[in-house]
């Protein structure tokens, strides 16, 4: 700053002696070299000195102006954007009084908020079904402790629709590329009209028992009661220590077909046990998080030309997946309940064949 001072002043003396402009910045480039002032600058102070200025002080200055983002705009927008998260930036900078670009920075770096779409989801579950869900979590768990073999007990099981054609994933089409060439591209396309209804069930061993419906055929009470008659011949077949012990455990989800009364009246006269499976959670369930998209991603991007091809073609991927596999699959499963439970122990709850034919909860 003293320099600078230095300098106004030797262009003031220039100029009282009658220098022209360019005189004047050809002595204070030589004079002050590199650290000399711009020519705008010199030719500013020399114009002003040439008005009749006498001082070669800066003026006064008022200071920088206030920030926006003191700690009172800072806890509105707070308030604000707690009261309603869809506020956008402008409507939040016209209520608090200030630029979009402090409202941005507030949200951005003090409330360390970015704005997202919501995730789109099957159903949001109710204060009711999410309790619902904590407990059976918590319940199994404790299931699972007490009995170290419980999950080598239990058969598990669904239905899913398995395409002619699925479109690959965006994962599954990506490739390397060179900064220089084109991205590559591909046409959107939906999956195949042709398509087979699977059932499959499974324990920690492998695949128990599989089927592909017949064309034209839905999951009804009866078609899923004709299903688990032929389950238990494959668990007679396939597990026989099981057959012989009658000690295995039935998981399926919610669906009507699979919750209704000729299913119950079915599971308790030849009592099997089944697992509870909390509604609306397919994160819970081993088919839905494991073994389908196991199953379908491979397939995915092949095209199949009739039912057949897709059942050979199903069953084959369903064949090579390892032992192993499954068990961490369990394993998985058992991490899922972990991450759901409750807070307390309400007591293992299964559900048991009555002597009535209807299935009832106990408290073991």
């Amino acid at each position: 700053m003293t320099e600078r001072i230095e300098q106004r002043y030797c262009i003031k003396f220039c100029q009282k002696l009658g220098d022209s402009q360019s005189q004047t910045i050809r002595k204070i480039q030589q004079v002050f070299g590199e650290d000399a002032m711009g020519v705008t600058q010199i030719k500013e102070w020399f114009n002003q000195f040439k008005d009749g200025r006498t001082s070669a002080e800066s003026e006064q200055r008022c200071g920088r102006p206030q920030t926006a983002r003191s700690a009172t705009v800072v806890e509105r927008v707070r308030n604000l954007v707690m009261a309603d998260r869809r506020l956008t930036v402008r409507e939040i900078a016209e209520e608090v009084g200030v630029s979009k670009d402090s409202a941005h920075a507030i949200l951005r770096d003090d409330l360390n908020m970015n704005r997202v779409a919501a995730k789109f989801v099957p159903k949001l579950l109710s204060p009711e079904q999410k309790d619902l869900r904590r407990d059976v979590a918590q319940d199994l768990l404790d299931t699972a402790n007490t009995d170290p073999g419980f999950l080598n007990t239990v058969i598990t099981g669904d239905e899913s629709w398995v395409y002619g054609y699925d479109p690959e994933t965006k994962r599954q089409s990506s490739q390397w590329k060179h900064p220089e060439s084109p991205r590559p591209k591909k046409v959107r396309q939906v999956r195949s009209k042709i398509k087979v209804m699977l059932t499959v069930f499974f324990d920690v061993r492998g695949i128990v028992h599989h089927e592909y419906a017949s064309e034209g055929q839905t999951v009804t009470k009866e078609y899923y009661h004709d299903v688990l008659r032929r389950l238990r011949d494959s668990v007679r077949r396939e597990r026989p220590d099981m057959w012989t012990g009658n000690n295995w455990h039935l998981h399926h989800d919610n669906a009507p077909a699979h919750s209704s009364q000729l299913i119950h009246t079915f599971l308790a006269k030849h009592g099997i046990t089944t697992v509870r499976q909390p509604p609306y959670s397919p994160e819970m369930a081993p088919c839905d998080f494991w073994l389908f998209p196991k199953l379908k991603t491979p397939l995915k991007g092949s095209r199949f030309e009739s039912r057949e091809e897709i059942m050979r073609n199903a069953t084959t991927e369903l064949n090579t997946i390892p032992k192993e596999d499954f068990q961490r699959c369990f394993r998985q499963w058992k991490d899922r309940w972990a991450k759901h439970k409750g807070p307390t122990l309400k007591g293992i709850m299964v559900t048991t064949p009555s002597d009535s034919g209807i299935l009832e909860v106990e408290d073991r």
